[in-house]
């Protein structure tokens, strides 16, 4: 039988460390956009040798399961590069879910990229502006209202993948949710527990995107 008094009392608690969650997918977020805008630019402006690790980092990291490469990068990578011993796992936790998530967006940038017609970097040429500076100026703002959605789905996700430290030690609500189940033997309310906070924290998100996107549509 569902325990409520057991269910409640876990909320407290898993409320303490939300934090712990969205500070791993808001850290993340930020380290795979940035690989993930520079990755789709060497694409689509084909630059030598980037364009070549870009197309290789996204085989690798979209090709092999996201556990299997956070173990490699805590565990396997620290053995051959000693000064990782040092780094904490938080912080390569937040690096290993930011580099997989990358893979995903720079696909997501490179078709908003796509999206938006040739004719308007020609424009830009025709101008005197340099090739970065039309990608900055006008082909870039145009392609972020395009990718929002898509950026917005991988967030998501990077959001459900921050459960997967406690694999690997972390406390956060993943970790509490398990600790506490296994210590009163009542899986069901804990982790029912850790469904709702991940659903309406999800759910705020959605919420917010929807707003952006308004503001965005309402700019065009």
């Amino acid at each position: 039988m569902f325990d409520v008094q057991f269910f409640l009392s876990l909320l407290p608690t898993m409320l303490r460390y939300l934090g712990t969650t969205l500070w791993i997918s808001v850290a993340a977020l930020a380290i795979a956009l940035l690989i993930a805008l520079g990755m789709a630019m060497a694409v689509e402006l084909r630059i030598p040798v980037l364009h070549q690790i870009s197309v290789a980092w996204k085989s690798l990291f979209r090709g092999t399961p996201l556990l299997a490469q956070l173990f490699w990068l805590c565990y396997g990578l620290p053995q051959i590069i000693p000064p990782l011993k040092s780094v904490s796992v938080m912080t390569l936790l937040i690096f290993g879910i930011g580099f997989n998530a990358s893979a995903y967006m720079a696909e997501s940038l490179r078709g908003a990229i796509f999206s938006v017609g040739k004719g308007q970097m020609e424009a830009c040429l025709s101008s005197g502006m340099t090739t970065l500076q039309g990608m900055g100026r006008i082909v870039l703002p145009q392609a972020v209202r395009v990718a929002v959605p898509a950026l917005a789905n991988n967030f998501v996700d990077i959001i459900k993948q921050s459960s997967l430290a406690f694999t690997l030690g972390i406390k956060e609500i993943m970790a509490v949710a398990k600790m506490e189940g296994a210590s009163a033997y009542k899986f069901l309310e804990a982790f029912t527990a850790v469904m709702l906070f991940y659903w309406l924290t999800i759910t705020v998100f959605n919420k917010l995107q929807a707003i952006l996107e308004n503001q965005l549509n309402k700019k065009v």
